[in-house]
This record gives structure tokens, sequence and C-alpha cells, in this order.
């Protein structure tokens, strides 16, 4: 869709998977046709040149927060004749998003999250009805055909986003992730995006109101309006404290180098939760339980 222009631009620290996949283009159709360029994320304005095709941003960052305003930064690209894609796997089921009205063009995300789908969930892909009649599918598969039944040796796209579609979808991942977009059914993500705020808001204060826990530093923004639904926090024994916290109960992330990543799910987390989950932290952190050596060791899976 520009091919007179070769640079994906992303930021630095963005999620590793989408740095892997534009580095495979690169590697695929070589650096004069595409070349993944990472910036800092004060600089990714000024990095916007006539050389950009796309920029590709993960809304909400995945250590510590930290939410790019969509509009603003989609508006900015597309003065400058820059295609924009959006990964809202941190985004999507917490924060409100109006993908048509900010004139966004594509999007990725994943339905584990916050759209609770479960591990191995379905990922979709958002694509603006203005670019439906000029995209083409690369991976172009059986699904993706607009008669894949008939079986035609020659592959003929569908029309608009059905082109996406490569291979047989997993059906009972499918269907545990219907199962589990019914509860949004009657409830806006402005009234779910409201509790997740007040469920991180008082997590914060318990943290900032216990001295045994000031040697927790906040890497998250301390304004709601500029961070998803998730707090980190910094401290030299992270890993510890996220393995003690997982087997006491407490589902929490450890991030390299030394993040312990709390996500707000307001679904099904109550404020009780909240409260509870601090008495446990306090306690590890206060009885240094997070030396013990079966915290020790570094698993894959984290």
């Amino acid at each position: 869709m520009q091919p007179t222009r070769n640079i994906v631009l992303s930021q630095e620290g963005n999620f590793s998977t989408d740095l892997y996949v534009a580095q495979g283009l690169e590697t695929l159709l070589g650096p004069t046709r595409c070349k993944l360029k990472t910036v800092a994320a004060p600089e990714l304005v000024q990095a916007l040149d006539e050389n950009v095709a796309v920029l590709f941003l993960t809304q909400v960052n995945f250590r510590n927060g930290d939410k790019h305003d969509i509009e603003r930064l989609t508006s900015l690209a597309k003065a400058r004749g820059v295609l924009v894609v959006w990964d809202l796997s941190h985004s999507v089921g917490v924060l409100p998003l109006k993908m048509d009205e900010w004139e966004v063009d594509f999007a990725v995300g994943c339905g584990y999250k916050y759209l609770n789908g479960g591990p191995g969930a379905p990922a979709f892909i958002y694509a603006n009805k203005k670019h439906l009649a000029a995209i083409r599918q690369p991976i172009q598969g059986w699904m993706g055909h607009r008669e894949p039944f008939t079986f035609d040796p020659e592959y003929k796209n569908a029309a608009g986003v059905a082109q996406f579609l490569s291979g047989t979808p997993t059906i009972l991942s499918l269907a545990i992730l219907d199962s589990a977009l019914d509860i949004f059914t009657d409830i806006t993500v402005v009234d779910i995006n409201r509790k997740a705020n007040a469920l991180a808001e008082l997590f914060l204060d318990l943290v900032k109101n216990d001295e045994d826990l000031h040697c927790l530093t906040l890497e998250s923004k301390a304004d709601s309006t500029l961070r998803g639904t998730q707090l980190a926090f910094s401290h030299a024994g992270a890993h510890g404290i996220s393995r003690a916290l997982n087997k006491a109960g407490v589902e929490v992330d450890f991030r390299n180098p030394d993040i312990v990543r709390f996500g707000f799910s307001p679904l099904f987390l109550r404020f009780e939760d909240i409260w509870r989950a601090m008495q446990i932290l306090k306690g590890i952190v206060k009885e240094k339980t997070y030396l013990a050596d079966e915290f020790s060791q570094r698993l894959n899976l984290t």
C-alpha cells in the first residue's frame, strides 16, 4: 500500500512479538523494501518523515502500562501520509476504543487478556472499511477464498475483512471466547474502565500508605488517564516477589529486569480482593519470604 516508502516505525521497548514480526518482514523482503526503525516514545512524532510507510505501536505498554493517545498519533501520522497499525492486546475489553471515529487504518489484538478467552484464545484484526477494496492478504489460505468449498485451484480473495482468514479457525477456542464475550452484552466499556481504575487507585493508595511497601517503586504513571489498567512496580527482588505472590494465589506477572506487574480485570475482581492481595504482598515483603530458594529459579512462563 506504500510502494515508495520502506520504514516500519515503532517504539523502543514495544512488545517483543510485534518487533519480531516486523524483523521477519525485513528479512523476507530485504531492507530496501521493508526496514524496522525504533525510537524512544518522545521521538515518534519527529520520526514520521516521508520514508515511513507504517507506524506500528502498542497502545498500552506491556511493562509499565504507559498509554499512547491513539487519536492524536493517528491524526499526525495520516497528515504525513503514514498508515497506522495499533496493537490493542492490553486495551480491548477494558479501555474505550473508537477505531472508526479515530480513522485508524488497521489494528490487531488478542482475546485472552481482558476479553477473558483464556490461553490460546483467537486473535483479531481490524481493517478500516475504506481500505477493504484495495488491500490484499499476503498469507493466502483457503478460508480467505471467496468460495472456499469450491476448492478452486486459483486463489480469489474474499471481499472485505474475510480475506484475512487463512486456515481453519480453532473451533473450541472460538466457542470459549464466544461464551466469555457474553458477559459484555449489558455493560459498557466505560463502566468497565471506571471500575478498573478504581481498583487500581485503591491498590496504589494502599501501597502508598504502608511503610513496609515503600521499597516498591511505581514505574507506571500515577495519573490513571495516562496508563492502562495495570500497575508496575520495580524491586530488586521482583522475580521472587512475583513467584511468592503466585504461590499464595495472587496472580501477577514478572517482567524483566525487575518489574512486578499487577493487572486489574474489573469483571471478576472485587475491592475486597484488592485488600486481601495487599495483605499477602505486605507479608511477603516484610518477612522477605521472596528470598527463599524455591522462588529463585527462573521459569519460562512468567
